[in-house]
């Protein structure tokens, strides 16, 4: 599934959580560093690496999980910053994002907390999906939970095949200032 939509490991690092896809924007947005994204330029979504994504415990992710998974969204993030910039046909990507589902808003609200910390910041949709896409939602959601089952049993919910999206997204200039020399400085 990941050759067929070109999800591809961007480093070798073992504490990556994370694969990556160029996709082009569908919509125009600005972030709060100012940076402007308008539809079809190009972003690097972020997908978990299920092997690699540390498990959650049974009453879910807490912030000694949080504190534990840290550091890995750290040196997933250098990693890709780093990608990013030795890649010369990479550099049209504009912001970096991940498409988050959840099952209830206070685990949305927990999660961009989290994110926040490292300088993602959520993205309101404004149309309400079509039929086609909750359709499809429906589907994904029902990949996710059987992948999540499979990795991370303790991390399923009931809640997990109604699940709704949040965007988060961070721009490449934000992720370069906090990302791009780190790991120079880590090595």
């Amino acid at each position: 599934m990941r050759l067929r939509h070109g999800i591809f490991e961007y480093t070798c690092n073992p504490d990556c959580l994370f694969h990556v896809q160029l996709v082009t924007a569908s919509k125009a947005l600005v972030l709060s560093d100012d940076v402007a994204v308008r539809p079809g330029d190009r972003l690097a979504a972020l997908h978990v690496w299920n092997e690699q994504f540390p498990a959650f415990p049974a009453n879910g992710p807490t912030l000694n999980w949080g504190r534990r998974a840290s550091p890995s969204f750290d040196a997933s993030l250098r990693e890709l910053a780093y990608f990013l910039k030795t890649r010369r046909d990479l550099d049209d990507v504009m912001a970096v994002c991940g498409n988050m589902a959840f099952g209830s808003p206070e685990c949305s609200a927990q999660f961009i907390r989290f994110v926040g910390r490292f300088g993602f910041e959520p993205v309101a949709t404004v149309d309400p999906p079509s039929l086609r896409q909750r359709l499809h939602r429906f589907g994904e959601n029902m990949l996710i939970a059987m992948m999540v089952l499979a990795c991370n049993a303790a991390a399923l919910r009931l809640n997990t095949l109604w699940s709704g999206r949040l965007l988060v997204v961070c721009s490449r200039r934000k992720l370069q200032r906090r990302y791009g020399f780190a790991r120079e400085r880590a090595a």
